[in-house]
């Protein structure tokens, strides 16, 4: 089961930083760095995940995370196009994928997911976004097609948020900004693992 509190980082400096905050379920999700700093960077990430009992999910780059002993990818649809499914699963790596509309969902679910993400739940300021926010709605539309598959909401989650998120049928609720940006990230990353606490399941 995913852990409800689901933390996106773009460094393993990061991870080291908000691990002790309660953080058991984290993304490392890295741009434009040399192949050889990627790969120091999901190594390092995947020790300190290790080390604090968290589970760690790569995104993108599945080659890196068969190849460092990975258990966990994340894969946007453009990822699919050309990720080599069949060697991700003789890895045996757990596979999420995102989606962001009816078409993308079907596509995803004949990749035999472990979750299925659905964003941005709300406008987002990360990046540019072709699709327009989702809606608490749709995560419920979502969780009722895809049965008891994981679900992820992502985009614009904020703590005051979280809580609705998952109430509308999301297992996890990933964050970014509302913790980077945040005067004390160790701070708000220990209030989203307080406030989700009761939505862990067993």
């Amino acid at each position: 089961m995913l852990d409800p509190f689901y933390l996106i980082v773009d460094s393993a400096s990061w991870i080291a930083r908000l691990l002790p905050s309660g953080v058991k379920l984290v993304q490392l999700r890295i741009k434009d760095v040399s192949a050889e700093e990627r790969r120091a960077e999901i190594a390092k990430s995947k020790a300190l995940c290790a080390q604090y009992g968290a589970q760690l999910i790569v995104n993108d780059y599945w080659q890196d995370a068969i190849d460092l002993g990975c258990d966990y990818i994340h894969l946007g649809q453009g990822d699919l196009d050309t990720a080599d499914l069949t060697a991700i699963r003789k890895a045996g790596l757990r596979l999420g994928v995102s989606t962001h509309d009816e078409a993308e969902l079907a596509r995803a679910l004949t990749t035999a997911p472990d979750y299925i993400a659905l964003g941005p739940i709300y406008p987002t300021i990360l990046k540019q976004m072709p699709f327009g926010p989702q809606g608490l709605g749709r995560l419920g539309e979502w969780r009722k097609k895809i049965g008891s598959l994981p679900l992820v909401g992502i985009g614009g989650i904020s703590l005051d948020r979280a809580k609705g998120v998952l109430e509308a049928g999301a297992d996890s609720a990933a964050v970014v900004t509302d913790i980077t940006l945040n005067a004390d990230p160790q701070a708000r990353a220990r209030a989203w693992a307080e406030a989700t606490r009761a939505f862990v399941k067993t």
